[in-house]
């Protein structure tokens, strides 16, 4: 059986010392010519014994692949095809990696644990989010009244005790006791704190919110390992406990739950003003900045923010906004696609984009980020630029006094369809934040198609670039 292009081509790249060994490639009538970096690094021998090449006439620095008249085109091109999506993805793996590198700093240590208290409790947002966006609704529609207090109490109960949950995870992941963390938590959402007065104020249940749990969980978590080293391991089981949960539960009451109040209702406070006044620039700076946030990792400081947005008003009024960063990745994409289609040295990227398109328009935007985009250069910037006018159109709607806002963290793209309401309603929120979607897509795509000169010559990574 007669082997395919691809096939050889896919045999010989990794034998001449692969991807980052090549500085050039032509053909002429019957070879493919190789521009090598490093002789060492050639396995000539087995490149002989592949199947389809029928000779190798190699000097210093070029290797001459010897495969025959017309079969060579069509090896040549596979071979540049495969040369560039591998490059491409080496670019992305070290672009991973530098991350990676710049991301193991204490403050940005200390954030990524934040996210680890919260990203679990991701699903149950997103499920009771759904809930209570399916019944309000009914609730609106008049329908099915006999059933709606049923799921209003299913929706609300996790939200109720979303405080425990966070004590409890934050006591995990600080290498605390997960149960003392809850116990300690759970103090901010007992009805009895009623009856309880700092600075002043009577508190009130549930003041301070999550960031008020994770506070009092911290401190539980402190309490409990200085314990554990000075109390003789006799009546460690029984006075650790005791002291952890006095000592951080008294100052939660009388200290922490006033303080991130404070706290928690200027978040509150800050956004609504925000988007009220200064709405479509506060969309655009947040829609353009959100995907560099990305890649510094510092988005991560968002989520304590959105969760107490949604305990506060019932949805998160950023969300949507830096949703907008992924539908200017998705226009980005679109245009290289599409600027791409005539250059068969580069099919292998529109392969890419292609399978990572989907994921793309559901929110998962770290394929075509870390496959496409970023490698490139340009068009990650490009896509920064439809995030921003996304984002302003959201905001726009905002200084008219139509919020848009996310029952819950997680999903963006088209999977935030179901999570979305505001202050006039589920419809007018859908309609708005369709409107920012195909606004990034526009000016994502058109921003880069424009700009992009593709084929290796500009923005793809070109042989001699990737030595």
């Amino acid at each position: 059986m007669q082997r395919s292009p691809y096939d050889t081509a896919a045999a010989l790249l990794p034998l001449v010392g692969g991807p980052a060994n090549i500085t050039s490639v032509a053909h002429c009538m019957t070879r493919l010519r190789l521009g090598i970096a490093d002789r060492s690094t050639v396995d000539e021998e087995t490149v002989r014994a592949v199947p389809g090449v029928l000779g190798v006439v190699a000097d210093r620095d070029t290797l001459q692949i010897v495969i025959g008249p017309g079969a060579v085109v069509a090896v040549t091109a596979e071979f540049e095809q495969l040369l560039s999506a591998q490059r491409l993805a080496a670019r992305g793996a070290e672009l991973r990696v530098d991350r990676a590198r710049r991301n193991a700093t204490p403050f940005k240590t200390a954030l990524r644990r934040i996210a680890d208290v919260f990203v679990p409790l991701i699903p149950a947002l997103i499920g009771c989010g759904v809930l209570a966006g399916f019944n309000g609704l009914l609730v609106n529609a008049g329908w099915l009244p006999w059933l709606t207090p049923a799921l209003a109490a299913i929706a609300s109960g996790f939200m109720a005790l979303i405080s425990v949950f966070v004590g409890y995870n934050t006591a995990k992941v600080f290498g605390g006791t997960p149960v003392l963390g809850g116990a300690v938590a759970a103090i901010t959402v007992y009805p009895g704190v009623a009856k309880v007065t700092a600075f002043g104020v009577t508190l009130a249940p549930g003041q301070g919110g999550v960031l008020g749990a994770l506070a009092a969980a911290l401190l539980a978590t402190y309490v409990e390992r200085t314990c554990r080293g000075r109390i003789p391991d006799a009546l460690d089981v029984l006075l650790t406990p005791t002291i952890t949960v006095l000592v951080a539960g008294l100052a939660t009451l009388y200290g922490l739950m006033y303080a991130a109040g404070l706290v928690s209702t200027a978040i509150g406070t800050a956004a609504n003003w925000l988007l009220a006044t200064t709405g479509p620039l506060a969309g655009l700076v947040l829609g353009g900045l959100f995907l560099p946030l990305v890649m510094l990792g510092l988005h991560q400081a968002l989520i304590p923010i959105h969760t107490t947005l949604i305990q506060q008003q019932g949805y998160t009024v950023l969300l949507p906004l830096l949703a907008m960063a992924g539908a200017g990745q998705v226009g980005a994409a679109l245009a290289v696609y599409v600027r791409l289609r005539h250059d068969t040295s580069l099919r292998s990227l529109r392969t890419t984009i292609k399978s990572a398109l989907p994921a793309g328009l559901l929110g998962v935007g770290e394929p075509l980020i870390y496959g496409v985009s970023l490698p490139l250069g340009r068009p990650f910037l490009t896509a920064c630029a439809g995030g921003a006018a996304g984002g302003a159109f959201v905001g726009f709607f905002a200084v008219l006094g139509d919020r848009v806002g996310a029952t819950a963290i997680g999903p963006s793209g088209w999977a935030l369809f179901p999570l979305l309401n505001g202050n006039r309603g589920p419809a007018p929120a859908a309609a708005i934040y369709a409107g920012g979607l195909l606004t990034g897509y526009a000016v994502g795509f058109l921003a880069t198609y424009v700009g992009f000169n593709g084929g290796g010559r500009g923005d793809a990574p070109s042989p001699a670039r990737s030595r």
